[in-house]
């Protein structure tokens, strides 16, 4: 099992895109758009709300006043994964 690396930094750099930090050093921009907006996440939606990001230190993570979350990991992977060539 590998080890959860957690978001040390966020900010916001546009309606549904944050620009993230972990503490192995990784960082980059993560676009939110198209994310499912059902359930927890409905919220979210409204550039306002969605504004409201915060990192929590306990959960090494972001999350909204709702209590919706990402696991760091996955959002790590978002951050470290290269980017396709183009076609």
């Amino acid at each position: 099992m590998e080890p959860i690396i957690h978001v040390v930094r966020v900010e916001i750099i546009g309606e549904h895109r944050l620009f993230l930090s972990f503490e192995d050093g990784a960082e980059g921009e993560v676009d939110f758009s198209s994310l499912d907006w059902g359930g927890v996440f409905g919220p979210l939606q409204d550039p306002d709300y969605f504004g409201q990001v915060q990192v929590d230190r306990e959960l090494g993570t972001i999350v909204w006043p709702n209590g919706a979350d990402i696991a760091p990991e996955t959002l790590h992977a978002r951050v470290s994964r290269p980017a396709l060539p183009p076609k």
